[in-house]
């Protein structure tokens, strides 16, 4: 009987700590247009803060299958965030430019803006509230 009370009391004690609340949204990104399977693809989730001065709040990374990703932040608080991502075809974990200064390496980010110069938060940046958000990024 002891047996019996022990093994349904760690049953319960089990089902209580996988039963956690959710305190945050999730971000579902997909890269579809990815040229090449080599490296990874990199995606940092940023604040204003964080954007363009090293890893955001939250950092993912993945392999790349037939050219395409889809990479989930999870429990993401409210607030203004942007997403930047890159294609490490060589997996050194940065960004690599060629000689005149422009990137070598593909990228891409929230609100797929991608005029000239350096990427700004301004125009990446959208908004979390309570609901789970998709996004598309194109590089």
């Amino acid at each position: 009987m002891k047996t019996v009370t022990l093994a349904l009391s760690f049953l319960f004690v089990s089902i209580v700590a996988m039963a956690q609340e959710k305190t945050g949204v999730d971000i579902t990104v997909t890269i579809d247009n990815i040229t090449s399977n080599e490296g990874k693809v990199l995606l940092g989730l940023h604040t204003a803060e964080t954007f363009m001065k090293g890893p955001g709040v939250q950092n993912l990374q993945s392999s790349i299958e037939d050219g395409k990703v889809t990479l989930h932040f999870t429990n993401v608080a409210p607030g203004n965030y942007a997403i930047m991502a890159m294609h490490d075809a060589n997996e050194n974990h940065r960004m690599d430019y060629q000689a005149n200064g422009m990137p070598s390496e593909s990228y891409g980010m929230s609100g797929n803006d991608m005029t000239m110069g350096p990427p700004s938060f301004d125009d990446a940046q959208f908004t979390v509230n309570n609901e789970d958000l998709e996004f598309t990024i194109r590089f």
